[in-house]
This record gives C-alpha cells, structure tokens and sequence, in this order.
C-alpha cells in the first residue's frame, strides 16, 4: 500500500534539516508542515509533547505511525527504507555514522549552536533582544574547534564516516549549513571542509535546503552559491 508521509518541521532547524536529507537522499516523496515551535502550538505539542521538531507521520491506509525527533526519524526511515543504506556496509562503517550523528547532536549543538543560533536565531524569533557578544564569541571559538576536528577526518576519509556517503555526513552538513545560512563559516581556513561541503551541496537532496528563506533572516550572500 501506498505510504502517505508528512513531516512536521522548521526550516533552520539542524534536526528538521537532517530528516529532510534522508527522505529526498532516499527519494520518499512527503509533505511538508512548517511549525513554530517556538509557540508550542497545540496541535504539535499533540504529536510530541517535548515541543522539539522534526515529526514524521506515516500513514498507510487506515493506520497512521508518528515518529518524534530526529535520531528515532532516522532509525525508522533506514529500518523500513533500506535502499539506499545510509549508515554504512560494516558494523564498524554504521557504528561510526552514529558515532557522528551523536556527536553533532549533542557536542557540536551544546558548545556551537547553543551559543551561535540561540544568539542568532532563537532570540531574534523568541524576540529577546539584541545577540550577546560574549556568547558569539564563545560560539565561533567552539565553532574553529569542531572544524578543526573535520579536516583531520577528511584528510583520512573520502566522507566523514569512512569510504560513503553516510548519515553522519547529514548531521554534519544539517548543521553546518545553518551556521551557513548566517555566514558564520569560515571556509577560507578549512578546505578540505569546504571540499566536502560543496560536494554535499551539489546533491540533488540538498536543493530543497538552498531554497530555504524566513521572513526577516536573510542568508548569506553565498549560502545557495555552489561554487562558492
């Protein structure tokens, strides 16, 4: 039967973003239901009561499957959609995809996005006032790091998690492309990151994210520039 998909998202969300990338990688058409989370509408906190996007709802004639938050998304979608595999051939090749999803969903979101998006992002939606410079600072020092960290992998590694494109590259490109968005990317001291990230970017998948716009948060003047 026919599988009916819908995902409850934010556009500069990391996790959102990492869900997309698996669904269009995997070519699983699904509707789109832009949330303001921040809001915490009634209608979602019904789905998830944690408030926190992506959502996926799967129906399939009669019965419906909701599926909360970006890691249990993944895990679904790689159960029921194999083909393409996104998390690797090994056990060791699907260890260190996780290895990095983890990685950038906590570490990279705690010391980075908590203070860069939050400053950037977050404040400006949740209207909370000008961004604190200290955190900005805070956040690009911690952001240097986490590059620092990817160049050595992919001076090893064809892609982050070994020899193939995997989820983990996902996770990386799902948050660094919001960093992106607002031009906090300092490719010019990373080539071997920029390398990867144009060839993520030229990806068929990745299109949808180029088009992303919000209303009052313009990009950077490269973000959806593929040869940039």
């Amino acid at each position: 039967m026919t599988v009916i998909r819908t995902l409850h998202h934010f556009p500069l969300d990391p996790a959102s973003r990492q869900v997309r990338l698996a669904l269009a990688e995997k070519r699983l058409a699904f509707d789109e239901v832009l949330v303001r989370y921040w809001e915490q509408p009634k209608a979602f906190t019904a789905l998830n009561p944690s408030g926190l996007t992506p959502v996926l709802i799967e129906r399939t004639g009669d019965a419906q499957v909701v599926v909360c938050e970006v890691r249990a998304i993944l895990e679904h979608l790689e159960h029921q959609n194999p083909e393409p595999d996104l998390l690797g051939a090994s056990s060791a090749d699907r260890a260190e995809a996780r290895r990095l999803m983890q990685w950038f969903d906590r570490k990279f979101d705690s010391e980075v996005n908590a203070y860069l998006l939050h400053e950037k992002l977050e404040k400006r939606l949740l209207k909370l006032g000008a961004p604190d410079l200290y955190n900005m600072r805070q956040g690009r020092d911690g952001l240097r790091v986490h590059l620092i960290y990817l160049e050595k992998l992919l001076a090893a590694r064809d892609w982050l998690a070994g020899g193939r494109l995997s989820l983990g590259d996902f996770a990386a490109a799902a948050n660094i492309s919001v960093l992106d968005y607002f031009g906090d990317i300092p490719w010019r001291d990373f080539p071997a990151v920029k390398t990867w990230y144009m060839r993520i970017k030229s990806r068929p998948a990745f299109r949808p994210l180029l088009a992303d716009r919000w209303p009052g948060l313009a990009p950077s003047s490269s973000y959806d520039d593929l040869d940039f």
